[in-house]
């Protein structure tokens, strides 16, 4: 049965169907909510419910008891029971992107590290995709089932589509990639999608906090600055567990040698002897280089738990929750 939705503070409304969840409804109708990954793992779509009664499918792991003590719920994984109002911030994003479903071939592949592919992939030639830096598309499988990647280059930049894919021994899609897939394979995308963007109107400096494959986005929105010539200062923190994770070490070190307004600080959680520069948690770099972090924006993109870290510490050294942008991510297996 078709339910309507009332979107405080905003007043704006939609309707549900039965068959989707809120989150693609509001997409769908063009109600721009902040999400991620669209499965109840990162926590990117939460809000709370005012009025009416919603249930989900499955347990969304990013709910906890207290959150829905809270009347939180996860409006990627609710369906609507009746009639709903919801609280929750809309995302400004230009509603002249298109979400596209498109046939592409894989056009190069290249083996990062152990278990990060870099994959390049080409639209047909009729085709491109227009992104925010920041969003991800998703890789349709054949079972119907998707998995989501990060787009890894700028929006100017578009002549392929980059991924950073990291192995998963036991992934529906990524073991293909490292085992099988060859040049000129066809792959089905959708996309863009996310929330998680670079928001132009700001004039705040800026602070990019990746962890692991994170640095995908974070990538892709440092060539965008670069290339809009931004000049307000820029501090990138990657947290790895190794020197040799850092996959695109040599790149992230151009950027603040060729540009004075960068700085860029890799941070090991399992450094050994020979590392010379900073350890422990990335976002605990943080903390300890900034006592203010009240006129920041703050773009951070990897696992939850390094999320969650940073959302809770941040915070509690003057980060207002509208300045915190994420795109919390888990790396999906088959099960």
């Amino acid at each position: 049965m078709r339910q309507r939705v009332e979107i405080k503070p905003s007043g704006h409304q939609f309707y549900v169907e039965s068959n989707e969840t809120v989150l693609d409804a509001a997409l769908r109708q063009g109600i721009n909510m902040r999400y991620g990954c669209r499965s109840g793992a990162c926590g990117a779509c939460k809000g709370k419910l005012l009025e009416g009664d919603i249930h989900y499918e499955n347990d969304p792991i990013a709910l906890t008891d207290k959150d829905q003590a809270d009347n939180l719920v996860l409006f990627c994984a609710a369906h609507a029971d009746s009639e709903l109002v919801i609280e929750m911030e809309e995302v400004k994003l230009d509603s002249a992107i298109e979400i596209k479903t498109l046939p592409c071939r894989v056009h190069d592949m290249k083996l990062l590290t152990d278990d990060v592919m870099q994959l390049f992939i080409k639209l047909p030639a009729a085709e491109r995709l227009q992104f925010l830096s920041g969003q991800y598309i998703d890789i349709l499988l054949e079972d119907g089932r998707h998995r989501s990647f990060s787009i890894a280059n700028a929006p100017h930049n578009d002549e392929f589509l980059e991924l950073h894919i990291r192995l998963v021994d036991d992934g529906l899609f990524t073991p293909k990639v490292f085992k099988t897939m060859q040049n000129k394979d066809l792959l089905r995308i959708e996309g863009p999608h996310g929330s998680f963007f670079f928001h132009e109107e700001s004039t705040k400096d800026i602070l990019l906090l990746a962890g692991g494959t994170g640095f995908a986005p974070i990538k892709g929105i440092v060539e965008h600055l670069v290339s809009e010539k931004v000049t307000r200062p820029i501090a990138i923190y990657w947290g790895v567990r190794t020197e040799a994770d850092l996959y695109m070490n040599e790149l992230a070190q151009s950027w603040a040698a060729e540009h004075d307004n960068i700085t860029f600080i890799p941070v090991l959680s399992d450094a050994d002897s020979n590392w010379s520069g900073r350890s422990g948690y990335v976002h605990e770099a943080v903390l300890a280089d900034f006592e203010d972090l009240s006129e920041l924006d703050v773009y951070s993109c990897g696992p939850p738990a390094m999320i969650q870290a940073a959302e809770k510490t941040f915070q509690e050294k003057g980060l207002k929750k509208n300045q915190f942008f994420y795109d919390s991510f888990d790396y999906a297996s088959d099960q």
